[in-house]
């Protein structure tokens, strides 16, 4: 490898390092933990890798846009990370649209594969018949659905055979990644964010935030908008946190998850926390590891 691209992987600064800095830093540590799964954050970095490789066996390359179309999952984190490495531009789409608004969003973005859970495989085979396109599609065993005819499993991606560390040269101003506004407004606009200008987006949010490293995270919101994604999971990776991960918000679920994890931090919007401070169980459950709500 030339001296020079040695030299700028040394001192890379990229979305797809940063789960790699991390696990240099604390690789026996619990990085994730997702139902029965847990990884550390070596585990994870090395799925990762392997999910990269799987990609670009897969055809995936620098600038390709992928979409994203299911609820949160470890699938979704390691696809998220795998893609970066690669310098594509992972497209999150929010799972609660319908076949027209999806077909938009996925034309739109000008999207090369599609990965989706088993249970939205259906929508996102009605808008691709309705553009009259094809796509290379993978589902993600979410909720135990039979996926359609024509859908490869993303186990071909997550567990390929390769394993060798991937990196792609890219600028700070290279695009990693696109996030779709709620188009209330008018149609959804696609916001082009680049390697660069997330990492001073997490840097912000570690030092406004008072996040340190020591904390244990519950994420819950969607993982297709940009502040769970971008304002505490993404940030909490970085810092070497460990998070516990929801596919959904559920406020029973949440509050037997501070109890039996001893979770420090929450984010949620208005109306969770009142759904949560309304629920029976709030007043049964153990909730004084909790000392940072968002």
């Amino acid at each position: 490898m030339d001296t020079d691209v040695l030299i700028r992987r040394a001192r890379s600064q990229q979305l797809g390092d940063l789960l790699r800095r991390s696990a240099a830093r604390l690789p026996d540590k619990t990085a994730l933990a997702f139902r029965d799964t847990s990884d550390s954050f070596a585990e994870l970095d090395a799925a990762v890798d392997r999910a990269a490789n799987g990609l670009a066996a897969s055809g995936v390359t620098k600038g390709d846009r992928v979409a994203l179309f299911s609820h949160n999952s470890r699938a979704f984190v390691v696809l998220r990370f795998a893609l970066a490495r690669l310098g594509a531009v992972t497209t999150p789409i929010n799972f609660m649209l319908n076949a027209e608004d999806f077909g938009y969003i996925l034309d739109h973005s000008g999207a090369s594969m599609l990965i989706a859970e088993d249970a939205l495989c259906k929508i996102a085979d009605a808008a691709l018949a309705a553009l009259g396109r094809e796509l290379p599609k993978f589902f993600i065993p979410h909720s135990g659905t039979d996926a359609p005819d024509g859908w490869e499993p993303v186990s071909q991606i997550l567990d390929h055979a390769e394993t060798r560390a991937v990196w792609t040269d890219l600028g700070p101003d290279d695009p990693v990644q696109m996030m779709y506004t709620s188009g209330t407004e008018s149609r959804p606009k696609g916001a082009l964010l680049t390697s660069g200008a997330l990492y001073s987006q997490y840097m912000s949010c570690i030092i406004d935030g008072d996040m340190t490293a020591d904390a244990i995270s519950l994420h819950c919101l969607p993982l297709f908008h940009c502040a769970q994604l971008d304002c505490f999971l993404s940030p909490d990776l970085y810092l070497g946190v460990t998070s516990i991960l929801h596919d959904k918000v559920d406020p029973a679920d949440m509050l037997a998850a501070v109890e039996a994890h001893g979770v420090t931090k929450l984010f949620c919007p208005p109306t969770v926390w009142i759904a949560l401070l309304r629920h029976p169980d709030f007043d049964t459950r153990d909730l004084s590891s909790l000392n940072a709500g968002y």
